[in-house]
């Protein structure tokens, strides 16, 4: 049975998110503080970690640092933080996702299985099939209805850096820096103009991308799967 820690300092959030994963199966672990956080993951090694970001005394952004040290378990920041800021600065530090309360019980879900999804083992074939096309990460070749895509090297790196972590969030620096260089990671425009070239090669529909998803201000992500459905506002 999949395990999640939940750390919120609101006992009715933690009472509801409770309830809800209960029900769809998981089984679940909830603490008020950063410091019950770190230790009870430390103590249980939970499958999944559920974060907010204003706890008393240690924060969330330390709460992150302190199991990164250790630990490469998925971290989903909840938060009542709308800003890109608190956003950006949380994936930086090692969060893997961010969802602004109140949010969707099937989002959740879904960003759940996603990040667990990309903490399984290294993929054994380099080789990434979706229903739309397939890539052939080691010989660097495409294939989209049938015909060969011609990408570019860069177009390469990117589609590198972010199928090889489906469902995870990537940061605009994190892509900028890994793709182009630490002096460029605040160019957000190469970012835009390279993955509108992706998404015109790659996507069944390039003005709705199912595959290539942006969220404004805070990065991209890959995901090979369906879109989630419904929702149930916790």
């Amino acid at each position: 049975m999949t395990s999640v820690l939940i750390v919120d300092d609101e006992p009715q959030i933690r009472r509801s998110l409770e309830l809800s994963l209960r029900a769809h199966g998981y089984e679940v672990e909830a603490v008020g503080t950063g410091e019950q956080g770190v230790a009870r993951a430390a103590a249980n090694q939970p499958d999944v970690i559920l974060l907010d970001l204003g706890l008393p005394c240690m924060d969330g952004i330390s709460v992150i640092h302190a199991i990164r040290g250790w630990s490469d378990v998925p971290i989903i920041v909840l938060s009542v933080r709308e800003d890109e800021r608190g956003k950006v600065e949380a994936l930086d530090a090692g969060a893997d996702d961010y969802i602004t309360k109140p949010f969707g019980a099937s989002e959740l879900l879904a960003r759940m299985r996603a990040s667990l999804r990309r903490r399984q083992p290294a993929i054994d074939s380099p080789v990434i099939a979706t229903k739309d096309f397939t890539l052939d990460l080691a010989a660097r070749r495409a294939y989209a209805k049938g015909d060969e895509v011609h990408l570019t090297p860069l177009e390469w790196q990117l589609i590198d850096v972010l199928v090889r972590h489906p469902g995870r969030l990537v940061t605009q620096r994190m892509l900028l820096t890994q793709v182009w260089g630490p002096q460029f990671a605040k160019e957000t425009s190469y970012l835009r103009v390279h993955m509108a070239h992706i998404r015109r090669k790659l996507e069944p529909t390039p003005s709705v991308p199912r595959y290539f998803l942006t969220e404004a201000g805070m990065g991209l992500r890959f995901e090979p799967g369906e879109p989630p459905a419904g929702d149930d506002r916790l």
